[in-house]
């Protein structure tokens, strides 16, 4: 199976790009933690060990199911000088084509 196909399974969109709405969430299995030996940031899954950059850990930090990208992407920019959006959401496909992120799109209903 392809990242493409990968990645639209886990909320990205037909070309692997994650829609600004959506609103990521670090997926069941993987666990965000701080690896004090190697003084980084690391994303845990079975038998994989992900080192994270400072802002990578900060991405993933705000991927709690409430922030949208666009939360996460002004959030960054608080944070940064430069925050660069296809930067943030090429990274979140990136782990949405690997299943480390899930993203849920939000849906809106009419009453």
């Amino acid at each position: 199976m392809n990242d493409t196909v990968d990645a639209q399974r886990s909320g990205a969109g037909p070309s692997g790009t994650v829609p600004r709405t959506g609103r990521p969430h670090v997926a069941r299995f993987a666990k965000l933690r701080y690896d004090g030996a190697r003084e980084r940031h690391v994303l845990l899954g079975p038998e994989t060990v992900v080192v994270l950059n400072p802002t990578g850990a900060d991405i993933l930090e705000l991927c709690d199911g409430h922030h949208s990208v666009a939360d996460i992407v002004d959030e960054l920019g608080r944070r940064y000088d430069r925050v660069v959006d296809d930067e943030v959401t090429q990274f979140l496909a990136r782990l949405a084509a690997r299943r480390w992120v899930a993203i849920e799109e939000d849906t809106i209903t009419d009453d």
